[in-house]
């Protein structure tokens, strides 16, 4: 089965989930530059999840150059993670408009482990519908990234109930250690020109 048209819906329900967080932030009623204060929490919030999101589609994107062919269950798997994508919009603004409240930033971990979840068992789903020798298979038996990256959604969760600034650190943390593109599948691609 190709995969043209999973990256083509994939890459819509993407947008789309941008579209609506930058729609869900709302514009203060003053034109005076205090009347931006009330407003940064939902501000850095955004910022924090479109970035997240640009991750997701930047390493979706990756991964899908080196993938040759998908299953059904592959479309699933796919689905599964753009249903949780496509929560990050909701715990973005609870998260923004309750100024960083305990449970809004534990419910944004919440999603985002759920999200990392998702992209673990799609990279699972991946290569089993590959050999060995493929270049996926190559760049993507060690996931080390994917294991801290669990662990510390899990600390991030339970650190929220003590101090929700803190999760948020580790939320940055995450973003950081992938906000560089996978290079894994970078050499392969070298490698195997």
């Amino acid at each position: 089965m190709g995969k043209g048209r999973l990256e083509a819906f994939s890459d819509g329900v993407i947008a789309i989930v941008i579209t609506i967080m930058v729609l869900e932030m709302k514009a203060p009623h003053s034109a005076e530059p205090d009347a931006l204060r009330p407003v940064l929490p939902a501000f850095l919030s955004y910022v924090l999840s479109f970035i997240y999101v640009g991750i997701y589609w930047n390493n979706h994107h990756h991964i899908f150059n080196v993938v040759q062919r998908v299953s059904g269950m592959t479309l699933w798997a796919n689905l599964h993670l753009l249903f949780w994508l496509s929560l990050i919009p909701f715990v973005t603004r609870w998260m923004g408009e309750s100024h960083f409240g305990t449970w809004p930033v534990a419910a944004y971990g919440t999603v985002l482990l759920l999200c990392a979840i998702a992209w673990e068992i799609e990279r699972r789903v991946l290569l089993r519908v590959h050999d060995q020798e493929s270049a996926l298979a190559r760049a993507m038996r060690v996931n080390v990234k994917e294991v801290v990256t669990l662990i510390l959604y899990a600390v991030a969760i339970a650190a929220a109930f003590v101090n929700s600034w803190l999760a948020c650190a580790l939320y940055v943390v995450v973003a950081a250690i992938w906000f560089v593109p996978d290079r894994r599948i970078e050499r392969e691609i070298e490698i195997h020109k």
